[in-house]
């Protein structure tokens, strides 16, 4: 799809090992026509790089953020600590967690007051992208438009499936499934 608006949104994750998963941010806004930037840029490792991306991608053009962490998850907060732009942040499982990424979800979604940063599902950076798509299409007709062709296509392939459900019973409609 070409490129719909100007700017772009900036996804965000603490270690390659997250891109298998905050690609799917990047896929979904893709299909908006919105542009992104993926870079691995740690809160604790690497924070004045970190910072400095920040102020440097406001610059740019950048409308939104998207970060995924794991464990800590520190890097959605610390980037909204940064700027005045929406962070959307992505909770992910990590194989050092001892809680299965609740502990993740927790860090990103007890932000103090002031700090704001949205929060989706484990693991859901596709649903990060839609929500930056959303955001930006709050402002931006040509997005808006996008989002709703979107979710009009998600809905009517909803209802044929049940349709279809509907005609043939689920036990023929499990056998074409498999």
């Amino acid at each position: 799809m070409s490129i719909i608006t100007p700017g772009f949104v900036a996804v965000v994750m603490g270690s390659d090992s997250d891109l298998a998963v905050m690609k799917d941010a990047a896929e979904a806004l893709a299909q908006f026509g919105i542009e992104t930037e993926i870079r691995v840029l740690s809160a604790h490792r690497v924070p004045e790089a970190l910072a400095a991306y920040i102020k440097d991608a406001e610059v740019r053009g950048c409308r939104a953020f998207i970060a995924g962490a794991g464990v800590a998850a520190a890097l959605p907060g610390t980037v909204a600590a940064h700027t005045a732009l929406p962070v959307i942040g992505v909770p992910l499982t990590s194989s050092q967690s001892a809680a299965g990424g609740l502990d993740a979800i927790l860090s990103i979604v007890q932000m103090p007051p002031g700090v704001p940063v949205a929060t989706v599902g484990l693991n859901s950076a596709k649903n990060a992208g839609i929500l930056a798509a959303e955001i930006l299409g709050a402002g931006d007709e040509k997005i808006r438009a996008a989002v709703q062709a979107y979710k009009d296509t998600m809905r009517s392939d909803l209802l044929a499936k049940d349709k279809k459900l509907q005609d043939i019973g689920y036990k023929k409609y499990l056998e074409g499934k498999a």
